[in-house]
């Protein structure tokens, strides 16, 4: 089994975003550390919780603080972008840090009509067009010749690229051109198995296919340990999907937080989109996910408030699946 962190990089209320900066690099030293494969950050727009919105910036900064962990994108916004200018990004990445760049890509708007107006500059058309840029990107990347263009500089080595997606269309168009694909089951829980399927089916390439599944882990120390860290990540969730301060609340907030029967139900709705427990729960839990879908590699996003619990919860997931690690 093989570990991967996807950050999203939540604030928590009563930091700001620069302390916020600040741990999240102690977070990728630690995680290269722990023996994390990869390291990847998230780009969202227009939200005072969540503080990545150029994974690109985060990218570089992460890799000159470590020195084997993979950095990536989970993902950029191609539909708002010139997917000439992302394989420059990528491509440039790639030459500074040889053989650790991974280009994850996303078909999202980025935020509600008035932040993709402004991530567009007015260009409207970007989400139709995804797929016809997702192909111009790869041919750039690649060192091909697109448009009577190509994009420099040239690295010795390519930096791999994934479609982020959420079920059988984007794995299948993802297959179909040889490209990395990651499920997105902390968003859309119920179609793993099938977008995995799809993926694998649909894949043509010189390499094998390279999926992961994306998920929220909490591993406490003891399931009810678990059970008693998720509650900010509970209310978070809960607060955002309604539009409502997206910052990660504190202990405090979520034990004195007053929460309607609705409430309490789509928190318990969301718990499919989770792993909460300790190190056995977790074990097991991961190991029955990857044998539904096939896929053994998961990228992991861990939203608590505690910083030290949460460094604390990464460490417990590896030890938990040394022995899985080891028998691969």
């Amino acid at each position: 089994m093989r570990l991967s962190i996807l950050d999203q990089v939540p604030i928590t209320i009563g930091q700001t975003a620069e302390q916020t900066a600040e741990r999240t690099f102690s977070l990728v030293e630690l995680a290269e550390q722990w023996g994390y494969e990869r390291y990847w950050f998230a780009e969202h727009h227009g939200t005072r919780g969540l503080g990545s919105s150029a994974p690109e910036v985060w990218m570089a900064a992460a890799a000159a603080r470590t020195k084997t962990i993979h950095v990536g994108s989970g993902g950029i916004l191609l539909p708002q972008y010139s997917p000439y200018k992302v394989a420059a990004q990528l491509r440039q990445l790639e030459t500074m840090f040889p053989g650790r760049i991974d280009g994850g890509i996303g078909n999202s708007p980025g935020g509600p009509e008035r932040i993709r107006a402004a991530l567009a500059y007015g260009h409207t058309e970007g989400i139709a067009m995804f797929w016809e840029k997702v192909d111009a990107l790869s041919k750039w990347i690649q060192g091909g010749r697109h448009k009577e263009v190509t994009v420099s500089p040239k690295p010795a080595s390519t930096p791999n690229l994934f479609i982020l997606g959420l079920g059988e269309r984007s794995a299948i168009e993802a297959g179909r051109r040889g490209l990395g694909f990651v499920h997105g089951r902390f968003i859309e829980p119920g179609r793993g198995r099938l977008a995995h399927a799809a993926y694998r089916q649909a894949f043509k390439g010189k390499g094998k296919p390279d999926a992961l599944t994306a998920v929220f882990i909490i591993c406490g120390e003891t399931d009810e340990h678990a059970e008693e860290l998720a509650k900010t990540q509970d209310l978070w969730l809960l607060r955002t999907e309604k539009g409502l301060d997206s910052r990660v609340p504190t202990s405090i907030t979520a034990a004195s937080a007053q929460l309607s029967e609705q409430d309490r139900a789509r928190i318990q709705a969301n718990r499919k989109r989770m792993i909460i427990g300790g190190p056995e729960t977790v074990k097991r839990e991961l190991e029955k996910i990857a044998n539904e879908t096939g896929c053994d590699q998961f990228l992991v996003l861990t939203n608590i408030d505690d910083f030290d619990e949460k460094c604390r919860s990464y460490e417990r997931l590896v030890k938990a699946t040394k022995s899985i690690i080891s028998a691969d």
